[in-house]
């Protein structure tokens, strides 16, 4: 609804780049100005010019272009990297990330002069488990990005899992959410992602995998769950996981999986 509606929307991840890239990349750089540097780079300040900004995971910026970045919002001016002169930035800035800002203050990794400057308007965004409502919404949205890149046709989910969806706590947020209805999608053979097409549930009585992570007792559950859809039946697993079937036999043993 602002007037900036219609400029460009230009985003970075601070964690991303290292430290002797981002400034570049934020505020450009001129020919020269470092190893590699073989031409002028226009930053994403200008290109951002009455548009907007977006500075993802701003806590793991470097604390001193956390500094440039603060003289840049207080003077509205920004010089390149290498260059002599500075230029006008007419931007609006959203900042994100996924550290509490105060505890982030405190152990070094945001200064607080810069956080005051930039939380005019803060918005916390709560964690799933505390916005259920949430969840089958996400998930449903998430069904059909990943069904028409597999080319797949599923309707959506059966009142099951959609019931599993809104219970789990999600500790990985929204990701996680995204993660587990992409692998639903590629493991699903009906036309409704179904409950025992999700890895949601807990481990049944001597399955338990406390000393695997997360992602390995994912992929424990799975080949459990397939394991007795099969009737125990190695090649159709391995088929359905799109392993081969030694990889599936050196799994079951790496998991201890009964047979």
């Amino acid at each position: 609804m602002s007037p900036r509606a219609k400029g460009a929307f230009i985003k970075i991840n601070c964690a991303a780049l290292p430290r002797e890239l981002i400034e570049s990349e934020l505020f450009g750089s001129v020919k020269g100005a470092y190893t590699g540097a073989q031409a002028d780079r226009e930053g994403l300040f200008r290109q951002a010019e009455r548009g907007t900004l977006l500075l993802d995971e701003l806590s793991e910026m470097p604390i001193d272009t956390q500094s440039k970045l603060l003289r840049i919002l207080q003077e509205k001016e920004c010089r390149p990297v290498g260059g002599r002169s500075s230029y006008k930035v007419d931007c609006r800035i959203l900042a994100s990330t996924n550290r509490v800002p105060v505890a982030a203050i405190k152990d070094g990794k945001m200064r607080e002069d810069l956080y005051y400057r930039i939380s005019t308007i803060s918005i916390a965004l709560p964690p799933l488990r505390e916005r259920r409502e949430d969840i089958v919404p996400l998930a449903s949205s998430f069904l059909k990005r990943f069904a028409s890149q597999a080319g797949r046709s599923i309707a959506g989910f059966s009142p099951a899992a959609a019931e599993s969806l809104r219970k789990h706590d999600w500790p990985g947020n929204v990701r996680q959410l995204q993660n587990e209805v992409q692998r639903a999608v590629l493991m699903c053979e009906g036309q409704t992602v179904d409950v025992h097409d999700l890895t949601l549930g807990a481990p049944a009585p001597g399955e338990e995998y406390s000393d695997f992570t997360l992602l390995e007792g994912m992929e424990r559950n799975a080949i459990v769950q397939l394991l007795k859809e099969t009737g125990g039946n190695k090649l159709e697993t391995a088929k359905r996981l799109g392993i081969g079937r030694q990889t599936l036999y050196n799994k079951i043993k790496a998991y201890g999986i009964e047979a």
